[in-house]
């Protein structure tokens, strides 16, 4: 696989050995402009961001001198620790990241030889897209990086119609693990025939292994062996469900008070509310060799001062940590104030994918409907949001949901950290 790219260092640096193979076929034909669309699913470690972040647009950029690029996700502030770092490692792999200069705030990066533009943007800040002005040429690259996030692609192709001007050719990349539901709106788009769109494929199992790395690999094969069916969709980008429920791993458990008197790797999580939404406690187990999760105990009300549920969950609790929702520190404060012990969540830009992504992973999440009547209703109730055409989305909504942020707190600390993974 040659390219005119960075001669002098084509004897050290061969293009080919930096893409898994399966992408060779979706690289040939990015060259050969025989397509505008490419829509890359794959599951954990299948190499397409890399592919496209890494090598795809640097390449490509350093081809056409009349090219700029646009990387977009779905919230703007995920991209300094996503696609950013992950063009950075691409062009230090290409031994050319000497030529570009890259700035942090706002995220952007520029090939210094010709002033071409490498930019950043949410669609949380949808004037910006839209405001654009280039020195020369034109936008002939767009990424959208977990292309699932967005609502559809009405979403996608209002952004479209504001980039894609002036230019001869165009190349429009959609990297997204495919959803679980069959009912999303991603899996059902790539259904429909579209002859200037090419829709690829990739796993882990296509990647040569030592990208990988060791420990990887014994995490898919861990979960292959614990929950087959998780194991398809997360590693094999296959779609497993069939509508929208957010989990299917849950089930009813009457815990007797002898069971629950057993229980010794205690959690507790706390969501305040307090007129309209109720504050939610939840007690729970976790059996972190099984990957199970048991929960047992709940206190769910409205108009619930902060005294009053620091007395009721201090009965319940002793002295025992319990984390709760780190955008109320007035009322954490004011429960320390009543003796409990209580701390703040640790949040992030994706806490709340990373936190329902490792439940929706565990074995069983057991909850006792009789001593937990709300956060059961929640749990099974609980579907993707729908965008205008009544298709589910990757996203979760805000609502209906406040035992299950109570246990996305709690279980923090059983939880690793999230963070970006790059391949090599």
């Amino acid at each position: 696989m040659n390219s005119h790219v960075n001669r002098k260092r084509q004897k050290k640096i061969n293009i080919a050995d930096l893409i898994a193979p399966s992408f060779d076929e979706v690289f040939f034909d990015v060259e050969r402009h025989l397509h505008t669309f490419y829509l890359l699913a794959g599951g954990r470690g299948s190499a397409k961001s890399s592919f496209v972040g890494g090598i795809r647009i640097p390449v490509s950029v350093m081809e056409d001198p009349d090219v700029h690029a646009v990387v977009i996700r779905k919230v703007g502030n995920t991209i300094k620790n996503s696609v950013l770092p992950q063009i950075v490692w691409g062009l230090e792999q290409l031994g050319v990241l000497d030529k570009f200069r890259v700035k942090l705030s706002p995220p952007e990066i520029t090939y210094k030889k010709t002033g071409q533009k490498i930019l950043f943007f949410g669609l949380d800040d949808p004037a910006k897209v839209k405001s654009i002005k280039l020195p020369f040429g034109y936008v002939g690259i767009v990424w959208f990086e977990e292309l699932d996030q967005f609502s559809g692609m009405e979403e996608i192709r209002n952004v479209l119609q504001s980039l894609l001007r002036g230019g001869q050719f165009y190349q429009v990349f959609g990297t997204y693990n495919p959803p679980k539901s069959r009912n999303n709106w991603v899996n059902e788009e790539i259904l429909v025939d579209d002859p200037d769109r090419l829709v690829h494929h990739s796993t882990y199992l296509t990647v040569p292994e030592d990208w990988l790395g060791p420990q990887f690999l014994a995490e898919a094969e861990k979960l292959k062996a614990k929950n087959e069916m998780a194991y398809r969709h997360e590693y094999l980008g296959e779609v497993t469900g069939t509508g929208g429920a957010v989990f299917e791993n849950v089930e009813d458990m009457a815990m007797s008070d002898e069971l629950v008197g057993n229980f010794d790797r205690l959690y507790y999580g706390l969501d305040f509310g307090f007129a309209v939404d109720p504050l939610a406690y939840v007690a729970m187990y976790y059996d972190a060799k099984r990957e199970d999760l048991y929960i047992f105990d709940e206190i769910y009300q409205q108009k619930l001062t902060n005294s009053q549920a620091a007395g009721r969950i201090a009965q319940r609790t002793g002295d025992r940590l319990i984390i709760a929702d780190s955008a109320e520190p007035k009322s954490i404060k004011e429960m320390k104030d009543y003796g409990l012990r209580i701390t703040g969540a640790r949040k992030g830009p994706d806490s709340v994918e990373h936190g329902i992504k490792w439940l929706q992973d565990r074995a069983h999440i057991y909850i006792d409907k009789r001593r937990c009547p709300n956060t059961f209703r929640e749990f099974i109730s609980y579907e993707y949001e729908r965008n205008r055409e009544g298709q589910f989305i990757s996203a979760y909504p805000d609502k209906n949901n406040h035992a299950i942020d109570a246990v996305r707190y709690g279980m923090g600390p059983a939880m690793p950290r999230a963070g970006i993974h790059i391949l090599r």
